[in-house]
């Protein structure tokens, strides 16, 4: 069972930077793609970034311009680069892998990692 371990989370002051890891413990079957997610407290998770292995990168418009997704596929990681925090950027974040289409709008993984909380304090 491929496993997604998420690091790299904690408790910044807002304008800070975190970065998060994600690393796979074994090549996941069929992946074509990884995201981030998060979920903020009482709120639905929504999707913050997809990057394929092409290398193709999107955003939420919430984050575009400070996150940055970047990956190693020789290291089956992929990292979030999170600048400019805000305190609405407060939310456990967690990585997925998608195994079906890429290319769609709409990505549905099913290998999903437990999760980090990142924290921004005004």
């Amino acid at each position: 069972q491929v496993q997604l371990v998420e690091s790299g989370g904690g408790s910044v002051q807002a304008g800070g930077s975190l970065k998060l890891s994600c690393a796979a413990s074994a090549v996941i079957p069929g992946n074509c793609g990884m995201a981030w997610y998060r979920q903020a407290a009482g709120k639905e998770r929504e999707l913050v970034s997809t990057i394929t292995r092409d290398g193709i990168r999107r955003y939420a418009d919430s984050v575009n311009g400070r996150f940055t997704i970047s990956q190693d596929n020789a290291k089956n990681t992929v990292y979030l680069h999170m600048n400019s925090l805000k305190t609405e950027d407060t939310a456990v974040y967690y990585c997925a892998a998608e195994t079906d289409d890429c290319f769609s709008a709409s990505w549905s993984p099913i290998y999903w990692g437990q999760g980090t909380q990142v924290t921004v304090s005004s």
